[in-house]
């Protein structure tokens, strides 16, 4: 998605490098560490080469990939949420990350059920998946509401870890 988007109460907009010390913050953040893995971004440089190395070449590929999401009210940065494609894994994924402090008030699902919404209607992508760790409750509950169904369980080519693989038609 190269232009942004709003919902009622957010401004969705791809990732540039100006977001370093945001993803720095959300990426160290102990949830992030705990369901997604430390990727050792541990200072602006490394934020800003993990942004330039990963973020931005999807989006010049594909037209789409990590969004920061933006309270409209204040313009605080609250989180991310975008599809990604992955090296080994043939359907992209959706995945999502918010600040401690910005969970738990329905942001996620007004940001992601706007961007399936754009995915389905501007992309030729028939299908999304998303993979979660079993205990992260409020990641699987969201991707249920956004209409997702679990299909089993896999590993992501770079890990052995066992994740949950949920799957949604477009």
């Amino acid at each position: 998605m190269k232009n942004s988007f709003e919902t009622q109460r957010l401004r969705v907009r791809p990732i540039t490098l100006e977001d370093a010390p945001f993803i720095l913050e959300l990426m160290n953040t102990p949830k992030w560490v705990k369901f997604i893995g430390d990727r050792n971004v541990k200072s602006i440089e490394a934020a800003e080469a993990y942004i330039t190395e990963k973020a931005l070449p999807q989006i010049a590929t594909h037209g789409y990939g990590n969004n920061v999401i933006i309270r409209k009210s204040d313009n605080v940065k609250l989180g991310t949420c975008g599809v990604y494609h992955r090296e080994g894994i043939e359907i992209p994924d959706i995945g999502f990350a918010f600040l401690p402090s910005n969970e738990g008030k329905d942001y996620a699902f007004e940001a992601a059920s706007k961007l399936v919404e754009i995915i389905k209607d501007n992309y030729s992508l028939a299908e999304l998946s998303a993979y979660t760790l079993e205990e992260n409750l409020s990641s699987r509950k969201l991707l249920e509401r956004l209409g997702f169904t679990l299909k089993g369980i896999g590993t992501l080519p770079t890990s052995d870890e066992e994740l949950l693989h949920y799957y949604r038609k477009l």
